[in-house]
């Protein structure tokens, strides 16, 4: 994505809200609103034929559902727009499947045009590419599930500040990129302990490639190691995210 407007499509059954949403995105400095449609069908159709890098897309559509649009969606591979979830659906199911649509964001309605703009800064800023050979899916964040578990009870996304925001590019050793770093931090969680060969299937990236960044985390005390043995009584390394301290005042 370049200095050009994000050109956006605004998915909504609702004709109120396609035009408050689409609105709201045009008052945001860098979006411009490149269609309004109110079927899944026509998302489809004109997510499908370039033009658009963004789609608004609600859940709830009277001919196929978003879960499948974004589905569908995907299938078109790098030529995919990316999709950012905005729907008053909290429940678990229909997070996960959204997830694995690999999403670049969930925002609950309704919501003000502080949060959307907020959300859509955010992802202007995160989706830039780091260089011209960078492929769409590097370009796209997915959520961890304490970032879902906090957007389910707060409306909003924030990561731990020891995560939020991976080291700048000049700070990172020779052979780890942040991109790569910032996928690898959301497919840990700080409960559940996971392999390098899981980590590697969340993040997409080879279980060598993950195993690397892994080590990198826990040298710099943002992983937490275990181990699991196996049958053989060999044991495999597991990584946890490393709790970031509370801060929050009693």
């Amino acid at each position: 994505m370049s200095d050009a407007q994000v050109r956006v499509l605004v998915v909504d059954d609702d004709a109120a809200a396609r035009s408050l949403h689409a609105r709201f995105v045009s008052e945001t400095p860098g979006f411009t609103v490149a269609a309004t449609v109110g079927s899944g069908a026509s998302a489809i159709e004109l997510g499908s034929h370039g033009g658009i890098d963004l789609i608004l897309l609600d859940l709830r559509l009277p001919d196929v559902s978003g879960i499948e649009v974004l589905h569908r969606l995907r299938t078109l591979g790098s030529r995919s727009p990316d999709v950012m979830i905005i729907s008053s659906s909290r429940d678990q199911v229909t997070v996960r499947q959204a997830l694995a649509g690999r999403i670049a964001g969930y925002l609950i309605k309704p919501f003000t045009y502080e949060a959307l703009a907020e959300r859509l800064g955010r992802y202007r800023a995160e989706h830039r590419p780091q260089h011209e050979a960078q492929t769409r899916s590097e370009r796209e964040r997915d959520l961890a599930q304490q970032e879902i578990d906090q957007l389910l009870s707060t409306g909003r996304v924030e990561l731990p500040p020891s995560t939020a925001r991976p080291a700048s590019p000049s700070s990172l050793p020779k052979g780890i990129a942040e991109v790569t770093l910032r996928r690898v931090l959301v497919a840990l969680d700080p409960v559940t302990a996971a392999s390098a060969a899981e980590v590697a299937e969340r993040a997409s990236i080879s279980r060598a490639s993950a195993r690397r960044y892994l080590e990198h985390l826990a040298s710099e005390g943002r992983t937490d190691i275990a181990h699991r043995y196996g049958r053989r009584g060999r044991p495999e390394v597991l990584y946890r995210l490393a709790t970031a301290p509370d801060v929050r005042q009693p």
